[in-house]
């Protein structure tokens, strides 16, 4: 394990987690008109209220951003390629889901992303678990929610069928 200056260290944890925010607000573009479309959708009743969505995935994505640091910061980007790009991947995945389900009303295809998405998640933990345990302990409320989202997917898409093609 090479030494990183604790400088370049804090300079990556930034990185990192600006890298998170991109993917973040790349999706988030998609939902800025999402509420109105959102509360027309008939939902489950397990369906969380629209406030929940967005701390939530500021702490996620924080997360995200940790763990992919402590990836990086243990031999850098070349050491982690494997995992790093696993997570570069995963974070478009995420980004694309948004605009498939709220900008473009695309159920399906919402669906099968976020079930690829949850798929890269796993991996993605793995390879970080692999490298250092706690950045892929901080994938797993990650994981866990995108279990939930995917679920709540599903269900938001069958119940639409004219809304959510």
């Amino acid at each position: 394990m090479r030494a990183i200056p604790l400088s370049t260290q804090s300079l990556g944890l930034v990185a990192w987690i600006l890298v998170s925010v991109l993917a973040a607000t790349i999706g988030g573009i998609a939902t800025m008109n999402a509420e109105s479309f959102y509360s027309q959708l008939t939902q489950p009743a397990w369906a969380p209220p629209s406030w929940v969505f967005g701390p939530v995935w500021t702490v996620l994505y924080l997360l995200m951003g940790i763990a992919a640091w402590l990836v990086w910061r243990v031999n850098g980007f070349r050491a982690a390629r494997g995992a790093l790009s696993l997570f570069l991947i995963q974070l478009a995945l995420n980004a694309l889901w948004s605009w498939l389900f709220f900008a473009w009303h695309r159920g399906a295809l919402a669906f099968a992303d976020i079930v690829i998405l949850w798929i890269m998640i796993v991996a993605t933990t793995i390879a970080f678990w692999r490298v250092r345990a706690l950045a892929g302990a901080l994938l797993i409320p990650y994981l866990l929610w995108t279990s939930y989202a995917g679920a709540l997917n599903y269900a938001i898409w069958q119940l639409n069928p004219q809304s959510l093609v």
